[in-house]
């Protein structure tokens, strides 16, 4: 009996997650793997400008030393910058995403529903909170965090209702081509809890 009650109470811990919420985790990695890939990109675009001035430093230098000098500290120059780029990139974007999919998943738990204003909220909290934390004067930061919170709002609810029509396409497809999973989900749990029960009595 010991052992029913402790797999009672492990399936009771375990609560299903909410159809529609985005896994935290992986949203986070995904958002760091973007943020990596813009900000590298982004410097990597912006430093053409300085290697084109690099040639033409090499152009005016007749010594070959100091022309693999300046190939070598403008290699290593790009490499900082690119780098640097894909680093700051990774972290703003990942924090923002970690934010945005934690306060969404936050408050589909709190409300109990997963709706259009769960994205809007997130949205409109982060955008706000990454306003408020952005370097400038109080009234500056006031600025960004009402500006942030109403831009966040507005972009979000577009998103947000896409969203939840696409789940609940996904949804009715899911039920038309498998009608009976649910049934055979239910009948496997209690196929599973009889073998445990007979087990146990033996």
């Amino acid at each position: 009996m010991e052992a029913l009650e402790k797999s009672e109470e492990t399936v009771s811990n375990n609560t299903p997650r909410m159809a529609g919420t985005v896994n935290w985790g992986t949203a986070t990695v995904i958002g760091v793997f973007a943020g990596m890939m813009y900000g590298g990109s982004k410097e990597a675009a912006a430093s053409v400008s300085k290697d084109a001035e690099v040639m033409l430093k090499l152009g005016s230098t007749p010594d070959k030393r100091e022309q693999h000098r300046l190939m070598r500290d403008a290699m290593e120059k790009r490499f900082i910058r690119v780098t640097r780029g894909s680093i700051v990139g990774g972290v703003r974007l990942g924090m923002f995403t970690a934010a945005f999919c934690g306060l969404q998943d936050l408050l589909a738990e709190k409300r109990g529903v997963h709706d259009v204003f769960n994205v809007v909220g997130a949205g409109s909290a982060t955008a706000a909170t990454f306003g408020l934390i952005m370097p400038g004067s109080l009234l500056w930061r006031a600025r960004n965090v009402v500006l942030g919170s109403v831009l966040g709002a507005a972009i979000c609810f577009p998103i947000g209702w896409l969203q939840l029509k696409l789940i609940e396409k996904a949804n009715e497809s899911n039920m038309a081509a498998h009608p009976d999973s649910d049934q055979r989900a239910r009948s496997g749990v209690g196929a599973a809890i009889d073998r445990l029960e007979e087990n146990l009595s033996k």
